[in-house]
């Protein structure tokens, strides 16, 4: 089966098709008025048996374009020019037989005309006109021959020139509807581009939008927005006074010009600030775009600013302070071998004991900036914490056994040193509140979900509830030696190697009171 040229759109050969169907119901309406009525509409007429002929040809004809038009064969162009010239002929043909310009068949050849040049939407509009107008001279001139001067060539000529403006008019409207078919397909690729940027843009927002009409049914809203309303919501569908009551009437009140609007929703789990901005999305409804600010991110971002200012000026304090802390350690120390008062060994000891403990703090403070320089490489973790294991016993003076159930294809992303500095403070500080008996302290490796997760479990006493929030916190320490800073360090190197420690309630088959810290690290690519 011949294909369609590539040069002609499927819409010209569709309108083609329709055309053909139009050809098709012409020739009927022929073929049954001379046969019904051809007496009677057609007075004179002298041979009726040729006009049926001529219409039954004419359908035959139509046929076979049709099965021209579906093999796509010939050229478009040629086809259509192939199909006008039968359709003149066959029309000014029936005209003749009929009876000639009087019968008015001959208007007939303007519909065609102007369906022509709307399909063709080209020039040869004018070349099928001229076609048209010759076939109807040329009957006439036959006709005045034929019958001696009774032919109306006044009507023929007013008839041609309707041909020739019908002509031009279709070929205008063709010109006008391509350029609007063109601007209207740029408008919508431009639409369409807009669309999506918008989409892009509102789903890598870091707060949630919702985007509303006038009857205020959610349109469209971001993956952010559906994480602190809750799940359930439907482009289109949701109403949002059903959906979340405190946020519809809170627009509400932002509508009716209220002063006074709540800066806290307390919606499903999270407290949200929203901030509302008008849209018009019609002639006369109004919509509106809420965006939702998660006030415990905005919370955790100052908290971090204050933290990472902090961080910068007590790393330079600690800095200029550790060359005359060890001044001050070495003098102590000095002072103590000359020493012979039991009084003055007591301050002097005193002196050394407290600075070594400013220069672990001193130590801890400069360690905060470790976590940009993590170098993370794979760590077979099962031979790795067996290593750990056994020098953390040996350095630490530990006799009891410490548990580990780490499968053998566990594989974490982790810079070897930092994942030792971390897991041997949490480790140290489990042994320091167990029982100290045999697997008092465990190291558990397990999957959760695609990711492989180390948690250091003890048989102590465990955190107290009203100090889990401030575990991490920086100086926060319930113990009078400590400096606070453990755990918070060990959280921000994990964070600088893409994972995560967190303090987690001891699961059900643990004993119960015992702490638990896991490192859940990132997920490798499959």
């Amino acid at each position: 089966m011949p294909r369609a040229r590539p040069d002609v759109p499927d819409d010209f050969w569709r309108s083609a098709k329709v055309f053909n169907l139009f050809r098709a119901l012409i020739a009927l309406a022929l073929a049954a008025t001379a046969w019904f009525f051809g007496h009677r509409f057609f007075p004179g007429s002298d041979d009726r048996t040729a006009l049926l002929w001529l219409a039954a040809v004419y359908l035959a004809i139509t046929a076979g374009y049709g099965l021209c038009l579906r093999l796509r064969w010939p050229h478009f162009r040629v086809l259509l020019s192939i199909q006008v010239c039968t359709d003149i002929v066959c029309i000014v043909g029936a005209m003749h037989l009929a009876g000639g310009l009087r019968t008015g068949i001959a208007l007939l050849l303007l519909p065609f005309l102007a369906s022509a040049g709307l399909i063709s939407r080209g020039r040869t509009t004018l070349f099928h006109a001229a076609m048209a107008t010759i076939a109807l001279l040329l009957q006439q001139g036959y006709q005045s021959l034929v019958d001696g001067g009774s032919a109306d060539l006044f009507q023929a000529g007013l008839l041609s020139i309707g041909c020739f403006a019908t002509a031009w008019l279709a070929h205008r409207l063709s010109r006008y509807a391509t350029e609007s078919e063109r601007l209207a397909e740029k408008r919508g690729i431009d639409l369409a581009n807009m669309a999506q940027i918008n989409r892009l843009v509102i789903q890598d927002v870091s707060d949630g939008v919702l985007v509303l009409d006038g009857s205020g049914v959610v349109r469209q809203y971001n993956q952010r927005a559906e994480r602190m309303l809750g799940p359930g919501m439907t482009a289109g569908k949701t109403v949002l006074a059903e959906f979340c009551p405190p946020l519809a009437r809170a627009l509400t009140e932002w509508r009716e010009g209220h002063s006074m609007l709540p800066l806290d929703l307390d919606v499903t789990r999270q407290t949200v600030r929203p901030r509302f901005m008008p849209v018009q999305v019609g002639a006369s409804a109004t919509g509106a775009v809420i965006f939702l600010e998660d006030t415990e991110r905005l919370r955790r971002e100052a908290q971090q600013m204050k933290l990472a200012a902090l961080g910068r000026l007590t790393a330079n304090i600690a800095h200029e302070i550790r060359n005359p802390l060890s001044a001050i350690g070495h003098a102590a120390q000095l002072l103590a071998e000359e020493a012979d008062d039991p009084a003055a060994l007591r301050l002097t000891r005193i002196m050394v004991d407290n600075t070594r403990r400013l220069d672990r703090m001193v130590r801890a403070i400069l360690d905060l900036n470790r976590r940009d320089r993590a170098e993370p490489v794979d760590l077979r973790l099962h031979d790795w914490l067996l290593a750990f294991i056994a020098e953390f016993r040996e350095v630490e003076g530990i006799a009891a056994l410490l548990g580990i159930d780490c499968p053998h294809g566990a594989v974490a992303r982790f810079d070897e040193g930092q994942l030792h500095q971390v897991l041997w403070n949490l480790c140290r500080n489990g042994w320091r509140y167990c029982s100290r008996h045999d697997g008092a302290l465990r190291l558990v490796v397990a999957r959760i979900g695609d990711q492989w997760a180390l948690e250091v479990r003890d048989d102590g006493p465990g955190i107290a509830a009203e100090d889990v929030a401030k575990l991490f916190e920086p100086f926060f320490t319930t113990d009078a030696k400590g400096t606070g800073l453990g755990l918070y360090i060990a959280r921000e190197i994990c964070a600088g190697n893409d994972s995560v420690l967190e303090y987690v309630a001891a699961p059900p088959h643990a004993k119960p009171g015992g702490a638990c810290f896991r490192i859940t690290f990132p997920a490798r690519p499959a």
